[in-house]
Order: C-alpha cells, then sequence, then structure tokens
C-alpha cells in the first residue's frame, strides 16, 4: 500500500495525468472506470481561482466517485497561491497539487510551471505557502530541470521534501525538451532510491502500453506510475497495465465497438457537466483519439464533427458500428 498523507493507495499505484483541456470530469470518470486509481483536474491558475474566473472554478468540480481525486494549482506568485489553496479546500479534494512541470510559454512567461525550475528558492516558497495554508496533503509534479544544464532534480525532492509535501511526479524530460525526446528514467531511480527519500515517488513519462509500464516498474524502481498522453483516447490502457502485471497477458485492444461506446459515455457524461451542445463541441477534440490508425475512419470523423445532440451522435454511432462490422481487418 502506498500512502500520500492519510490517502491509501494500492501497491503501485496506477494515475491519471492532469491535462489541460484533456483530464475534466468526464475523461476522468471513463479513466476511472477503466481502471485508474487516482485522478487529477486539469491545471487551475492561482490567478484565474482568487479572480472567480468562470473557466477557473468550474474546473474545481469533482465527484465522490472519482476518489481518491487531486485538484493541481499553478502560479508564481506566494499570497495567489496560498488563497487558491484555501479555495481549493473548500471544494474538499483528497489532494492538492501544485504544477512545476507545464512548459507551455505562457505559462513559464508568468513566472510559473516549470518556470519555477529556473529559481529553486522560489519554488519552496511557492511550495510552502500552499503547505501552510490547507490541511490537506500537498503534492508536486515537476520535471527534472529547466535543461540538461541545469537538472537539479534531486535538490528539488530532498527540499520540497523537507517542506512537507507528501509525493512527488517526476515527468522525466527537461522545460527544454517540452515532449520531445525519450524521457529519462534514470534520473527517477536515482532519485527514488536517495535515501534522504522518504516520500512515494512517481514517473511519469512515454508509457503508452503495458509491457513498458512494467519493464519501468522494474528497472526504475519508482512507486507508481502516472500516465497522461498514453490515456487520451485510450482509457482502457489502465486495466491494461493492470492486467499484464497480474498475469503477464496483454489484453486485446477494444474493438470498434467498445471504443464507439467510450466515445458514447464520454459525451452523454459531457453533457451532463456542460450542456448538450458546448458538451459534444468540447467532445471534438477527442474523436481522432479514440480511432487512432483505424482504417477510413476519415468519414466517420467528418460526421461526428458536425453532431450537436446525442440522438445525432447517435445516428452517427450506427452508421460506423454496421460499416466496421462488415469491414474486414488485415493485420
Amino acid at each position: 500500500m502506498i500512502k500520500i498523507g492519510n490517502i491509501e493507495l494500492p501497491e503501485f499505484p496506477l494515475l491519471l495525468a492532469p491535462m489541460e483541456d484533456v483530464s475534466d470530469p468526464p475523461f476522468r470518470k471513463l479513466c476511472k472506470m477503466h481502471g485508474a486509481d487516482m485522478m487529477y483536474s486539469e491545471f487551475i491558475s492561482s490567478e484565474g481561482l482568487i479572480r472567480d474566473a468562470m473557466k477557473s472554478m468550474k474546473k474545481l468540480d469533482i465527484f465522490d466517485y472519482e476518489r481518491p481525486v487531486g485538484i493541481q494549482i499553478f502560479g508564481g506568485d506566494e499570497e495567489a497561491m496560498s488563497l487558491s489553496a484555501k479555495i481549493v479546500e473548500a471544494v474538499n479534494p483528497d489532494i492538492v497539487d501544485i504544477n512545476f512541470g507545464c512548459p507551455v510559454k505562457k505559462v513559464v512567461c508568468k513566472g510559473a510551471g516549470a518556470g519555477v525550475l529556473k529559481d529553486v528558492d522560489l519554488m519552496i516558497r511557492l511550495t510552502k505557502a500552499v503547505v501552510n495554508s490547507t490541511h490537506l496533503p500537498v503534492t508536486v509534479k515537476t520535471r527534472l530541470g529547466w535543461d540538461t544544464e541545469s537538472i537539479n532534480i534531486m535538490e528539488v525532492a530532498e527540499r520540497l521534501q523537507e517542506v512537507g509535501v507528501k509525493a512527488l511526479t517526476i515527468h522525466a524530460r527537461t522545460r527544454a525538451q517540452m515532449y520531445k525526446g525519450e524521457a529519462d528514467w534514470n534520473y527517477i531511480h536515482a532519485v527514488k532510491n536517495n535515501p534522504n527519500i522518504e516520500i512515494p515517488i512517481f514517473g511519469n513519462g512515454d508509457i503508452d502500453s503495458a509491457q513498458k509500464a512494467w519493464e519501468y516498474k522494474n528497472k526504475f524502481d519508482c512507486d507508481g506510475i502516472m500516465i497522461g498522453r498514453g490515456a487520451i483516447g485510450y482509457p482502457w490502457i489502465f486495466n491494461e497495465v493492470k492486467h499484464f502485471f497480474k498475469t503477464g497477458e496483454i489484453l486485446p485492444e477494444p474493438t470498434i465497438t467498445q471504443r464507439l461506446e467510450a466515445v458514447r459515455q464520454h459525451a452523454e457524461w459531457s453533457k451532463d457537466w456542460k450542456g448538450e451542445r458546448l458538451g459534444l463541441i468540447e467532445m471534438r477534440q477527442h474523436y481522432s483519439n479514440y480511432f487512432r490508425g483505424i482504417p477510413h475512419f476519415k468519414d466517420f470523423r467528418r460526421k461526428f464533427l458536425e453532431v450537436f445532440t446525442l440522438e445525432e451522435m447517435d445516428g452517427v454511432i450506427a452508421e460506423a458500428d454496421a460499416f466496421y462490422k462488415d469491414f474486414e481487418f488485415v493485420n
């Protein structure tokens, strides 16, 4: 069993990464259904929360079926981070997470996300401000460093632990890498095996199959894995990993019918959360991901993009299901 403060997780938990415009309640529900042990919200601007910005406040929505669930905040100002932690605490998540890893320019330019990697003292002050403002366990997600010349994850891990962080997720790339190149999990292994580190260390980066999860678990000795892009359009990855860990067997990929069912569920939950029209409009980014590599999906994608009601979607789903039942797949 892994503990984050008073939160109990199974041995070697699988976490869904906080991803902007992806890790919303409908997607989190789907990942929970398919085996994710813990979820995080999309990252939320501390400044946005303080201003009561509608988009930021909407991201605070969490539901009991998701638990344990963490809400992730980011920012570069101690007072704003402290106040936002109090706002987050009011909606009663299980964990408050701090984003020190987002490499996107609009975040970094504000001295937040991965921008804080340039100033470890500031990172610690921001973290301390959050820890001191909430009774909830505080966790952090970060990267190895700003670039290959300034990898400082060992120092960062020790100092975050000293100020009260209860778990650390490390995306094994630098900010300069963005999402390119290969993630270097050797640094995760080094942090985990540092005798001064007692908190759980979770690894993140490049996990896109059950076999790779198994390989990295055994090779790099982390306490659990956070999966991000590998789950986009493929929530089945969590159960596939768990099944492989338990049996050594690779589960068959989801059928077209199962993919269509997942799209329908995702869309229905999006409708319930944001209303039918907006919910279906926001679903548009997901269709290609659910059917990545499926031949002849382009025509159906166009039809999905034109739907504004679940009734219209059901028509496209029925048409696609019928087409692929007669379609002969050649390996």
